[in-house]
């Protein structure tokens, strides 16, 4: 075989790859604005790019790093509510700057948080992440100033622009978000795949050894806190402005640490592209059970409890990643394209 096909062969996986998503790209700034009704902008789309975002914040910190946190909900809601205070309070910076600022914000909440991680491991880790949750959502309603004293603790997202263009229909917000999602993937993509991420893969596979040949623990925990909580509280901002409208405590229950959980623990924890997988599951799945409803009440399945029924599934789906395939779909996905790229061969 001659160095030009040999060549070639070696090149071919990573040219049938960017296409695809040069693709999808296109497809989600082109068709889908032109074709998605706001329903489909505002129910589905919407959330599941937001999702997607956080599940990749909490996969840098999990996933990459091996830390684990319940405090996804927590860090959310610092980022949109600093986003929201440097909106009112400082109108005249751009909204790009209010969201970098806004996750920066999170990023130094995170890292306190993280703080505990130097010492702790495992559940204990889980803990005091969860008393983030709690301790960031008591607050937030507590202290006014958070809500610029606003007594009924709702606040309306205010209008927004990002140099000029006004961001204040369903295309306009969908536009927007996917912008920033694609941003952010790509910048974590380029940091985990840098020294960094190879630091936070080997604290997370065995710190001891980590430390034995010279990486910095501390630091390197501390900085996935620091990436992490950045762009979960970019997400948290967009899920405020973009998907939910008003900035309030409950936005960011424990409800959404859990679903953010669910997101990487089925996508794949380690992966960039199982972000997107494991959002899609949990956005679609309520609406395909609410579709199953008629079929559901015919077999005797009472409709009010499709909520249960999403746990107990939802439950299920963990246990069986976690046994079978801890890598979770991004790991099925990986496989079902290697087969389908060696299927004339192998047959």
């Amino acid at each position: 075989m001659s160095s030009s096909a040999s060549l070639f062969l070696v090149r071919a996986p990573a040219l049938r790859r960017l296409p695809l998503r040069s693709a999808l790209l296109l497809a989600g700034l082109l068709c889908v604005p032109a074709f998605a009704n706001d329903y489909w902008l505002n129910a589905i789309l919407i959330p599941f790019l937001i999702l997607s975002l956080a599940g990749l914040g909490l996969n840098v910190l999990t996933g990459y790093a091996g830390q684990l946190s319940l405090g996804s909900a927590a860090f959310m809601a610092v980022g949109a509510y600093a986003t929201y205070n440097l909106v009112v309070r400082l109108p005249g910076l751009p909204l790009v700057a209010d969201l970098l600022l806004g996750g920066l914000i999170a990023a130094a909440i995170g890292t306190l948080f993280g703080l505990p991680s130097i010492r702790i491991k495992g559940f204990y880790l889980i803990v005091s992440t969860l008393a983030a949750q709690f301790f960031v959502e008591w607050i937030f309603t507590r202290v006014s100033w958070f809500s610029n004293n606003d007594s009924s603790g709702v606040l309306s997202a205010p209008k927004y622009a990002v140099f000029g263009w006004q961001i204040n229909s369903p295309v306009s917000r969908y536009l927007f978000v996917l912008g920033t999602v694609v941003l952010l993937f790509a910048f974590a993509a380029s940091v985990v795949r840098s020294e960094l991420g190879r630091r936070w893969m080997a604290v997370r596979d065995m710190d001891t050894a980590a430390a034995v040949i010279g990486i910095p623990i501390a630091r390197t925990k501390l900085l996935a806190f620091a990436l992490s909580s950045f762009i979960i509280g970019i997400a948290g901002a967009l899920w405020a402005f973009a998907y939910l409208g008003t900035v309030e405590p409950d936005g960011f229950d424990l409800n959404l640490s859990f679903q953010i959980l669910f997101i990487i623990i089925i996508g794949g924890m380690g992966s960039i592209g199982g972000n997107f997988l494991g959002a899609a599951f949990i956005v679609l799945l309520p609406i395909l059970l609410s579709h199953a409803a008629g079929v559901l009440a015919s077999i005797g399945v009472n409709v009010g409890q499709l909520q249960n029924l999403q746990k107990i599934l939802f439950g299920t789906l963990i246990i069986v990643f976690l046994i079978k395939e801890p890598d979770g779909l991004a790991r099925l996905v990986q496989i079902a394209r290697q087969r389908m790229r060696d299927w004339p061969l192998s047959s």
